[in-house]
């Protein structure tokens, strides 16, 4: 531990601290553009000098990679630290593309906070002429290096945390900026769509690509009929869009919102979750006893499925068949659905709501698609929706609690807790438990819950040794993956969900600045509250909920039979490494 004194307050500290932090510890917040915990520390920015003082000298030094040491004198608000941070923002404007009225992140941009916060001039340097082109060739994100600020968030978590290396540093000196081998889009590289970068991002130089027109199109639509699902995680995060606190669960004002915007129903994708699970859990049990290729892995996560076609082809065949959640419930309303209710499929118009940018590519691959017709028409992210609530004119935090639209209501907790690392491990050892034991009281696996990047677990199970593993953020996977390869690890079962944390921390869910990212656990604060809706559920077994058992007894006869292979199975594609 280490002593020193920050605006004359004592203060003292682990001798690995940087100033930024120990400052954090007296409640002074610097601020910073490129810092990301754990993510982004190089001190590029600037934005967070401080002033140091030592020997009857002083001098600024960024405060996020500078070291604490026995017996520091920091100011953090004096006339040369001001000056210094109010002329770095200018000199960030002078290269940015200042759209902030039609911007994504308007209100919500780090930039534009701190332009406001140090009264800069935003016009003081004369803007460069460096132009970049759009790229928006991909189905899930758009990026305009118009607006990069070069803080780097992005290319760190591509390259740190999710070892994808879609995005990095080009060309030098005045003309570096961020793109792809040979400037390449991401359309044509081996991005998974993860959306990381986005959540990362400072300013509104990364988004994802919009479909709210399509879906307010659709509802103007006489001939539509529109249908709205939502994933399990966004009654976790939606509220954060309305300032509602981190971790609310807004499932009933969510629900009202979304019928609220004059769509025909509103249904629960827990339900497909349940059913996933079904399906899931009876091919995992064929596999072991037909010693078929093991360790099987979870298919939920599109941004995970498109990361082993680029990057680990060979470990293809060890993908579940089964759709994800999203997929399977659009053909489930296509066709079941659509039947029961005398509806054209081509009439219904299925949009999920979901936390992450990757399922805008997934509703685009034809090895999705049940019949001639998409499962999915339009995903729509939890920003998306907030964005059409606002624009409705929606007083969200004031509307009353309402229900989902029958016949698909009622899911279990099983399904609640697929937003979070180890929930769909979870969901399905407590089936599989009840099938392999034929013992119903087990009911919660917590060793495969947390938020640790990679998480192992051993069970016996009807005289049978069930090993498995769990890894969340793509850097994780890749690790476990290497393992398996090598024979260091040998499992039965792997789930893994491509973001650090799972849904509840996915690509397209409310972004949060800096001066939350560094010092709350989004990841642990969201996943709680899917959690503690778990524990509240009548049913928590997949195989218990009554909406499963309708399916099956109307529609798919049982888990893995002919019907139900057909449509809610799916295959995958070998794929380029760029």
């Amino acid at each position: 531990m280490v002593t020193l004194k920050i605006n004359g307050i004592s203060v003292t500290v682990p001798e690995d601290y940087t100033i930024l932090q120990a400052a954090k510890e007296i409640n002074i917040e610097i601020p910073s553009l490129c810092y990301l915990k754990d993510i982004n520390c190089i001190g590029s920015c600037r934005v967070c000098v401080v002033e140091l003082r030592e020997r009857g000298r002083s001098r600024l030094v960024a405060s996020c990679v500078y070291p604490v040491a026995e017996g520091m004198e920091v100011y953090t608000n004096t006339p040369a630290v001001r000056t210094s941070r109010r002329t770095t923002i200018e000199l960030i404007l002078s290269t940015h593309r200042k759209k902030c009225l039609s911007c994504v992140r308007g209100n919500n941009c780090e930039l534009q906070k701190l332009a406001f916060d140090y009264g800069v001039d935003e016009d003081r340097f004369a803007e460069e002429e460096i132009k970049y082109r759009l790229d928006d060739l991909s189905p899930y994100i758009i990026r305009d290096n118009n607006k990069c600020i070069m803080c780097r968030r992005c290319t760190a978590v591509c390259n740190k945390i999710q070892t994808v290396g879609a995005i990095g540093e080009i060309a030098r000196g005045y003309k570096v900026h961020i793109g792809c081998a040979f400037e390449k889009s991401l359309n044509d590289v081996s991005c998974v769509g993860c959306g990381q970068c986005i959540v990362a991002c400072p300013v509104g130089a990364l988004n994802e690509k919009s479909n709210i027109d399509e879906v307010w199109d659709a509802i103007e639509n006489p001939k539509k009929k529109v249908v709205v699902f939502t994933a399990p995680s966004i009654r976790a995060t939606l509220g954060e869009c309305f300032n509602m606190p981190i971790g609310t669960n807004a499932e009933g004002k969510m629900i009202a919102a979304i019928r609220r915007l004059g769509v025909d129903s509103v249904f629960n994708m827990d339900v497909t979750a349940d059913l996933t699970i079904m399906e899931e859990a009876t091919e995992l049990l064929e596999r072991i006893k037909h010693k078929d290729v093991l360790p099987m892995f979870t298919s939920c996560c599109p941004g995970w499925v498109k990361f082993v076609e680029h990057h680990y082809p060979d470990f293809i065949p060890n993908l579940s068949t089964c759709k994800s959640p999203q997929q399977m419930f659009g053909a489930v309303l296509k066709t079941y659905y659509a039947q029961k209710n005398g509806l054209n499929p081509k009439d219904l118009f299925v949009v999920s709501v979901i936390p992450c940018t990757a399922k805008k590519f997934e509703c685009t691959r034809e090895e999705e698609n049940a019949f001639e017709f998409t499962d999915v028409d339009v995903s729509l992210t939890t920003r998306e929706l907030a964005k059409m609530i606002k624009g409705a004119g929606l007083k969200f935090t004031d509307l009353k609690n309402e229900d989902f639209d029958n016949p698909f209501e009622t899911a279990t907790g099983a399904g609640a807790i697929f937003g979070a690392t180890g929930g769909v491990m979870e969901a399905a050892l407590r089936t599989a438990a009840e099938v392999l034991d034929g013992s119903s009281a087990k009911v919660e696996f917590k060793e495969v819950r947390g938020t640790a990047g990679i998480k192992e677990a051993s069970y016996n199970l009807g005289g049978k040794k069930l090993k498995v593993a769990v890894a969340s953020g793509l850097g994780n996977a890749r690790k476990l993956l290497d393992m398996i390869k090598s024979g260091e690890k040998e499992y039965h079962f792997v789930e893994v969900m491509a973001c650090p944390g799972g849904c509840v921390n996915g690509g397209g869910q409310p972004v949060q600045g800096d001066s939350v990212r560094n010092y709350v656990d989004l990841k642990a604060l969201r996943a709680k509250a899917l959690y503690d809706a778990d524990k509240k559920l009548k049913f928590r077994k997949s195989h218990q909920s009554p909406v499963i058992r309708m399916l099956y007894e109307e529609y798919f006869d049982a888990p893995g039979k002919h019907r139900a292979h057909r449509l809610l199975h799916t295959k995958y594609v070998k794929r380029e490494k760029y």
